[in-house]
């Protein structure tokens, strides 16, 4: 092959003879088509190149997930509900209430004594209570047992339970007796859903229960009832 230089003359190309042939590489034919991966092969391969990125968006989920489910560090904690057990005991004991005057309004005595902290309440054994109006009535009251809120103003007397009014200088003592008499000392009744016993000197009435009202001096029967009434003989 001549090539011709700057001055015209032909010269031969360094490397190459007359003889020699060149081959055009400029196409030659069609590159082989290499055969489809199966599909597992190509779901691993998509798989591990967002494996990374899917394992950061679970662990960011769980992360928030936890912060919303976690209580607030300064979130006051729910109380417990109080446990109905006595916070102390006594025995032997006596309890006196007084008015804002200084009077004495109530004493209980008893031989054992649990306070329930809960709805404040007293239980008494062998009770023995002693209260006293505005008035200066006294009202004696005992019983087996004895349920008493905490300012001693209502009284559930069980077991044997006595109410006494003693006798003043115009009415004779009053009993009453029960195996289960309320008392209220604010408004100064007794009252029972058991049989009772009312006892006023030698008159005595039984019924099914009653409602006795110190204030208005009245008894109010229930249920069928009998009652036996006596009178002093006036002297000659």
């Amino acid at each position: 092959m001549a090539l011709a230089d700057a001055s015209g003359a032909e010269a031969d190309a360094p490397g190459f003879d007359d003889d020699d042939q060149l081959v055009d590489l400029s196409f030659a034919g069609p590159e082989p088509v290499l055969p489809a991966a199966p599909w597992h092969l190509r779901f691993f391969d998509l798989a591990s190149a967002y494996l990374p990125l899917l394992m950061m968006a679970v662990l960011a989920a769980g992360t928030w997930w936890l912060v919303r489910s976690a209580p607030p560090l300064d979130a006051p904690r729910p109380l417990a509900a109080p446990r109905h057990e006595p916070d102390y005991v006594m025995t032997g004991f006596i309890v006196q209430r007084f008015a804002a005057d200084g009077t004495l309004r109530t004493q209980i005595e008893g031989d054992t004594l649990r306070h329930y902290a809960d709805d404040d309440t007293l239980e008494i054994d062998a009770a023995r209570i002693r209260a006293i109006g505005d008035d200066g009535t006294v009202t004696l009251a005992s019983a087996n047992r004895a349920l008493a809120n905490g300012d001693g103003s209502e009284v559930q007397l069980l077991g044997d339970a006595r109410v006494l009014r003693p006798a003043s200088e115009k009415e004779e003592a009053v009993e009453f007796r029960s195996e289960f008499l309320h008392a209220f000392r604010n408004i100064e009744q007794v009252r029972s859903n058991r049989p009772v016993v009312v006892t006023q000197g030698t008159s005595v009435v039984r019924a099914e229960g009653m409602v006795y009202d110190n204030l208005a001096r009245v008894v109010d029967l229930k249920g069928r009832s009998t009652a036996t009434f006596s009178s002093k003989k006036r002297a000659g």
